[in-house]
C-alpha cells in the first residue's frame, strides 16, 4: 500500500498538486483509517487531505481516476468458426488433469504459469499480474514517450514472457492449435500491457514534460514568445513570483525575532537552575525592503513589459513598501492598480492607460522628479525596466544621476542583448554610468535572477 500511495503521490505532483512531506504523511495516516476496498471514501480521503483549492481538487480527482483505472486485458478475438469448431477448441483448454486434457498429449503442468493464465483466461489474475510487473519494472519512472517499447518490454520479461515463447515452439509441433489459441492470448497480453504503459505515461511523465517545456520557456527570449505560449509564460512568472514569496517571506518573520541569544538566556534564568523561563534574543538591524519599480510599457518593449508588470505585481506581495511607476512618453504611478486588482486587470488599465506609446525617457524622468522623487530614500532601491530607446529625444541622463544620488542602488534591467546597447537610439551606455547594477533580462530566469538578487540584499 505505501507504495503505491507513494506513486500516487508523485503522480500527483505531476499533475499540478503540490504534495509536502507532511501531507503525504497526513494522507498515508488517512488511508490507514478508511482502508483501500471502498474507492470513494478513499478518493474522498486523499482529496481532503492533499488539495488545497479547488483546481487542485479537480486535478487531483482527475488523476486519482486514471491511478486507480486499471486497463483490463483484452479478450482474443474468435475466429468466425462454426459451433462444433469452438466446441473443439473448448475440449483444447489445458488444465490440472491428465495429459489428454491439454490436448495432443502436452500436460499443463508443463507450460509455464503465464502461458497457464493466458489460456485460463482469468482476467483478474492478469490483471494482478500486469500490476505486479509494471511495479517490478518500475513503470513510475516512465518519463518520454519514447520509453514506451523499454517499458512493455520491460513488464512482459517480468511476467515470463521468454518461458511463454519456449511454450509456444514446444506447443507449434505437439499441439498447433492450443499454439494458436495461445498466441492470441499473447497479443491481447501486449494489448494490455501497452495500455498500462500509456496509463503510466499519462501519471508520471507530467511533471518531467512540464519541467522540460518550463525550461525551454525560462531560456526563451521574452521579446519572441509566441502568441500561443503566452498563457504558458504567464503561469511560469507566477510560479516564479510564488518561489520569491516563499523564499523571502517566511525568513523575514523569523529575523523580525532575531536569533537566541544562548549565553544571554542561561545567564537570566540562572536562578531557576537554567530552565530557560526567559528568552534572549540577538537582532540584527536590517533595513526593511524598499523599492521604486519604473517600467517602460512602450510599444518597443511591450511584450516584455507584459511580463515584467506580472512580475512586479508579486513584488507587492514580497515586499511591504513597493513604489510602481510605467511610462511611455509620460509617467504615471501604477501602485494602487496593481495593489487592488488581478494581475490580468491590472496589466489590462496600465497599458490602456500609457502602454503602446512611443518611448519618451526624458519626459517621463522629468514627471518623476516632478512629482515622485519623494518616494526615494537613501534605503530604496530603485529598478528600471527598458530597453533605454529614447528615439533621439533629450534623455535627461542628469535626472538619472539626480535619482541614483537619492537611493541606495539602482538597477537596469534591460531586455535587449548587450550588442545592441549604444547602437541606434539606445541610450543604454549614458544611462549605465549612474546604475549600481545593469543586467541583460532577455529571459524568464534572467528575470528571476535579477529580481531575486535585489529582494536577497534585504534578507
Amino acid at each position: 500500500m505505501r507504495e503505491n500511495l507513494h506513486r500516487f503521490f508523485r503522480a500527483a505532483r505531476g499533475a499540478g498538486v503540490h504534495v509536502s512531506p507532511a501531507e503525504s504523511i497526513d494522507a498515508m495516516r488517512a488511508v490507514a483509517q478508511v482502508g483501500l476496498t471502498d474507492r470513494t471514501i478513499l478518493r474522498d480521503a486523499l482529496l481532503l487531505t492533499l488539495a488545497k483549492s479547488q483546481d487542485e481538487k479537480l486535478a487531483l480527482g482527475d488523476c486519482f481516476d486514471l491511478f486507480f483505472s486499471q486497463p483490463e486485458p483484452r479478450e482474443e478475438r474468435p475466429e468466425a468458426d462454426n459451433d462444433d469448431d469452438a466446441s473443439e477448441d473448448s475440449d483444447q483448454l489445458p488444465s490440472s488433469g491428465s495429459a489428454s486434457e491439454a490436448g495432443g498429449g502436452q500436460p499443463a503442468g508443463g507450460l509455464g504459469p503465464l502461458a497457464q493464465m493466458l489460456l485460463s483466461q482469468d482476467r483478474n489474475a492478469i490483471s494482478a499480474a500486469v500490476a505486479s510487473a509494471s511495479g517490478a519494472a518500475s513503470l513510475s519512472d516512465i518519463r518520454y514517450s519514447t520509453q514506451r517499447g523499454i517499458f512493455s518490454s520491460r513488464i512482459l520479461d517480468a511476467m515470463g514472457l521468454q518461458r511463454l515463447r519456449d511454450d509456444l515452439d514446444e506447443l507449434a509441433t505437439t499441439n498447433p492449435s492450443l499454439a494458436e489459441r495461445l498466441r492470441g492470448a499473447l497479443d491481447a497480453l501486449r494489448e494490455a500491457v501497452r495500455d498500462t504503459v500509456s496509463q503510466g505515461l499519462a501519471l508520471y511523465a507530467r511533471e518531467e514534460a512540464e519541467n522540460l517545456r518550463n525550461e525551454i520557456l525560462r531560456n526563451a527570449p521574452l521579446a519572441r514568445i509566441e502568441r500561443r505560449q503566452v498563457a504558458e509564460m504567464r503561469a511560469l512568472i507566477r510560479q516564479i513570483a510564488r518561489r520569491l514569496r516563499e523564499r523571502y517571506s517566511k525568513p523575514r518573520k523569523r529575523q523580525r525575532r532575531g536569533h537566541l541569544d544562548v549565553r544571554r538566556t542561561l545567564r537570566r534564568n540562572a536562578a531557576w537552575g537554567g530552565i530557560p523561563f526567559l528568552t534572549a534574543w540577538k537582532r540584527k538591524h536590517r533595513d526593511r525592503p524598499k523599492i521604486v519599480a519604473i517600467c517602460d510599457v512602450s510599444g518597443s518593449v511591450a511584450q516584455v513589459s507584459d511580463f515584467f508588470l506580472l512580475l512586479i505585481h508579486s513584488l507587492h506581495e514580497v515586499v511591504d513598501d513597493v513604489h510602481s511607476f510605467a511610462f511611455s512618453s509620460h509617467l504615471i504611478g501604477v501602485s494602487e492598480i496593481l495593489e487592488k486588482k488581478s494581475p490580468e486587470e491590472a496589466m489590462a488599465e496600465i497599458m490602456s492607460k500609457v502602454g503602446f506609446g512611443s518611448s519618451d525617457y526624458g519626459s517621463s524622468l522629468v514627471d518623476f522628479e516632478k512629482d515622485f522623487m519623494s518616494t526615494l530614500t537613501p534605503q530604496t532601491t530603485v529598478i528600471v525596466l527598458g530597453d533605454a530607446r529614447s528615439n533621439n529625444l533629450d534623455p535627461r541622463a542628469d535626472i538619472l544621476r539626480r535619482v541614483s544620488e537619492r537611493s541606495k542602488r539602482l538597477v537596469w534591467l534591460n531586455p535587449e542583448g548587450r550588442l545592441a546597447w549604444g547602437f541606434g537610439d539606445s541610450e543604454m551606455p549614458r544611462y549605465a554610468t549612474f546604475c549600481s547594477v545593469v543586467r541583460q533580462c532577455a529571459t524568464a530566469q534572467q528575470l528571476e535572477r535579477a529580481v531575486s538578487d535585489i529582494v536577497a540584499t534585504y534578507q
